[in-house]
């Protein structure tokens, strides 16, 4: 599904995202939990109109980051281990809107939403339909969560 923004299987606040199981009020409480603020709001908003021109550079760091290391690469190949390079691109063009999403987007439920459908999609209940490609069927949570550093510390310079 191609929306009008152009990117395959980007469905933001559409009826394709799954609805978030997390209430607005336990979301509120996850923002408490890591100390997110309305001045990190301000912030990323701030950061969103610094990185618009520099999302490209971003996701080479980041890529050249994954090719780095063959565990990561591996959910991108199929099973006989070959790179997908459609898969990856089709990826990388979400990621980039993830970005500005993310910096530019109320927090609101189609937010929530969203965030839960790109979860679903490194789970084996939706890995691989939205490109519609063979590669293994399940991003573990522990590579998810360990990835939030790499993410947040090579942003910095930007």
């Amino acid at each position: 599904m191609t929306t009008s923004t152009g990117i395959a299987g980007y469905t933001y606040g559409s009826d394709a995202v799954a609805k978030s199981p997390i209430s607005m009020e336990d979301f509120e409480l996850l923002k408490q939990t890591v100390m997110f603020t309305e001045e990190d709001e301000r912030y990323l908003r701030l950061a969103g109109e610094v990185l618009q021109d520099q999302v490209e550079a971003i996701l080479d760091l980041w890529y050249s980051f994954v090719g780095s290391h063959g565990h990561l690469v591996h959910y991108f190949e199929n099973p006989s281990g070959k790179l997908i390079e459609e898969y990856l691109a089709a990826v990388r063009r979400r990621f980039t809107q993830w970005i500005m999403d993310t910096c530019t987007r109320s927090y609101d439920q189609d937010w929530l939403n969203y965030q839960q459908e790109i979860g679903l999609r490194h789970h084996h209940l939706k890995k691989n339909q939205t490109d519609q490609v063979q590669s293994v069927p399940h991003i573990g949570l522990r590579y998810l969560i360990a990835f939030i550093y790499p993410i947040t510390a090579t942003i910095k310079p930007f």
